[in-house]
């Protein structure tokens, strides 16, 4: 009796937690079913959803007359879907030759069980059509954009280029990658539970969004012929390298950038050099490849030497501690504290006005006028003149000065830094800061960006840049724009006159450290007409053989780049 209930009791239990169990499940399905339904059934389409990106075609970048410099070249990308392969030898056979790839490094790719393997990007459009019309299942032929750069190596350091993402890396490329990328769009296609898309479901896509235009203000027929001269320069006299710059020293505006050698665009990660690369280790390679990417005139400084004698004598000027009628005497040398500084003429000018001893760049006569400046009011004009900040040029890697600090110039320092030793600048800096002082005293920020179009060619945004802050005054201004019309027209700039035009300018001649090495930097930096500039030129030519003198050779290439594009810019001779 006492089993029997025992039994119904063990029986009942069992009923209960049964029932519990169940009433336990049936409620975890219906909260399932009603409360989590929207996001379980998101969770299944999404096991039966295949999403490919459609990329963004990149905005261009066009000149300041609207030649194209940058824009984009259609090319594809090939994949395979592993689950909708029906001839896996034929897919690897046909992929193979198309793409002239190894068949073991196809059939890797392709026997790997994925739901999208990558087989090759950037493959050129020809091709991708070729294999889209073999109809080979489960081979996906996806249009794609690359970077194309119609002028191969045409400003390369300055328009940089883009990876294999078509994300910019160097120069104004990166720069203005908000601009230039755009959106990219989505192809989503549903499958069933093998993978295979399901032909009666039609796909949804989210169309891409194009990048925006970059104008800016580098001119296509200016830089071509600058950089024409540059290579003509570079090899003539067996140089490193070559820079040259022409901007609007009324508003910043960059005309021509050119660092020779420059690289090809569409070939970025081949090196430039004739010898041998195969021997390089990938560092040695990568190395290689940042110094040929390399912008010489804002990544890079240098000893200015003689052209800084424009800023030395402005500040001069400013402060009142020189006037034109001054006059100097040059025995060859000048003797401070224990230090017999030379200048390059070994006889010496003899007596000497102010005047004559800028045409004549004379190193004693820019020794005694810093020396009368000091160092205090020195280190002052450098600030004011902007030299120890950036230009706020608009590409990546700008490289500040490298100056001593104050508490460090003695008297020599003062001395080699009044003519430009001791101290390095960009040639950017140089070219900025010597603009500054010639347009009537307004500091100008350099740049290349000019304004945004849209895809109708309508401007939607327009760059502005700080200018106007006054470094030196308009009176000395005029002063310095005299002076050095007459180191072109009768001093040691005359190699740059050009019949019939007012022109301004400075030459220099700088040794590089160390000093026992004998190598030089020759460069001029000249501007006009020379009483309203409106174009400024610089060429620096690093490590000249031979004749190495900027009078001699970097004053006659801004002449001729000068007499070439004057009439091309509407400046009328005088």
């Amino acid at each position: 009796m006492k089993n029997k209930t025992y039994n119904k009791k063990k029986t009942l239990v069992v009923f209960v937690i049964a029932l519990v169990v169940i009433l336990g499940l049936f409620g975890r399905l219906v909260y399932l079913m009603v409360f989590e339904a929207e996001y379980y059934q998101e969770k299944a389409e999404a096991l039966h959803e295949r999403e490919r990106e459609i990329k963004a075609a990149r905005g261009e970048i066009i000149d300041a007359n609207g030649i194209v410099l940058a824009t984009n070249k259609t090319v594809c990308t090939i994949s395979v879907i592993h689950s909708q392969i029906k001839e896996p030898e034929r897919v690897i056979q046909e992929l193979s030759r198309e793409l002239k790839m190894e068949e073991s490094v196809v059939r890797e790719r392709v026997e790997k069980v994925s739901s999208m393997e990558r087989i090759r990007t950037n493959v050129e459009k020809e091709t991708g059509d070729r294999i889209r019309n073999l109809n080979l299942a489960g081979v996906k032929v996806d249009e794609d954009f690359k970077r194309f750069y119609p002028y191969n190596e045409l400003a390369s350091k300055v328009l940089g280029f883009t990876g294999g993402d078509n994300q910019g890396i160097i120069g104004l490329e990166v720069k203005y990658e908000e601009y230039l990328k755009g959106t990219n769009g989505t192809i989503l296609t549903m499958t069933d539970a093998r993978g295979i898309e399901l032909d009666a479901v039609a796909e949804e896509r989210v169309e891409p969004v194009a990048g925006n235009t970059l104008q800016i203000s580098l001119d296509y027929n200016i830089q071509m012929y600058a950089q024409q001269m540059a290579e003509k320069v570079m090899a003539e006299k067996q140089a490193d390298k070559v820079a040259i710059l022409l901007m609007n020293p009324q508003n910043g505006e960059i005309l021509a950038m050119v660092n020779v050698p420059e690289f090809n665009l569409n070939e970025p990660f081949t090196l430039n050099t004739d010898a041998d690369t195969s021997a390089l280790s990938d560092e040695a390679k990568q190395d290689a490849l940042n110094q040929m990417w390399r912008n010489g005139c804002i990544n890079d400084t240098y000893e200015p030497g003689s052209t800084f004698k424009i800023i030395t004598a402005s500040a001069c000027l400013e402060e009142g501690v020189v006037s034109l009628d001054d006059t100097f005497s040059c025995p060859g040398y000048r003797v401070v504290e224990d230090r017999k500084i030379r200048c390059h003429k070994v006889g010496g000018h003899g007596a000497e006005t102010f005047v004559q001893g800028i045409q004549n760049s004379c190193n004693p006569v820019f020794i005694e006028i810093g020396l009368r400046l000091g160092v205090k009011n020195f280190c002052k004009y450098f600030r004011q003149f902007g030299l120890m900040g950036m230009t706020g040029v608009d590409l990546p890697g700008e490289a500040g000065t490298i100056m001593h600090k104050e508490t460090n110039i003695g008297q020599v320092e003062l001395a080699t830094m009044s003519f430009g030793q001791s101290f390095q600048v960009t040639p950017v800096q140089m070219a900025a800061t010597v603009s500054s002082i010639v347009n009537g005293g307004k500091r100008v920020t350099p740049h290349f960006g000019v304004r945004v179009l849209d895809d109708k060619g309508e401007e939607i945004e327009k760059f502005k840049y700080d200018d106007g802050e006054r470094i030196v005054s308009k009176q000395t201004s005029e002063t310095m724009q005299m002076l050095l019309e007459s180191v072109v027209s009768e001093g040691s700039g005359n190699k740059a006159y050009v019949e019939g035009y007012r022109i301004g300018g400075k030459t220099a001649t700088s040794q590089t450290l160390p000093r026992s090495a004998n190598k030089y930097i020759s460069s001029f930096i000249g501007f006009a007409p020379a009483e309203n500039p409106q174009v400024l030129g610089m060429c620096v030519i690093y490590n000249p053989q031979g004749i190495y003198y900027g009078g001699t050779i970097a004053a006659p290439v801004i002449g001729d780049i000068f007499k070439n594009i004057f009439p091309y810019l509407g400046i009328e001779k005088d």
